[in-house]
């Protein structure tokens, strides 16, 4: 029954491309992390971290904001000007 109205719902989306979103469900399979956090991040904090993330990995970023499950990511062009671009949060991949 599940993946019925999954498959429904993705039908759904392809058939209104103005209305469907980028996915950012990561890669699947197993995540496992360690460490230890005192408090919470705020989310213009956990905004600034991506941004200084996508920065190191080469990504001309000047604001980040989270969207749903994915980064909303506003990136410079090379000739000028900005486009809007999704990333995916897990593995900082660009979604298309």
């Amino acid at each position: 029954m599940h993946r019925l109205v999954l498959a429904s719902a993705l039908v759904f989306l392809a058939s209104v491309p103005a209305m469907a979103g980028p996915l950012c469900l990561g890669r699947g399979g197993a995540h496992i992390s360690f460490g230890i956090s005192i408090g919470e991040f705020s989310e213009s904090e956990r905004n600034e971290f991506y941004l200084m993330r996508l920065k190191q990995r080469g990504v001309d970023a000047t604001d980040v904001r989270t969207w749903g499950e994915c980064l909303q990511v506003f990136v410079r062009k090379p000739g000028g000007g900005e486009e809007m671009q999704y990333f995916d949060p897990s593995t900082l991949e660009r979604v298309q």
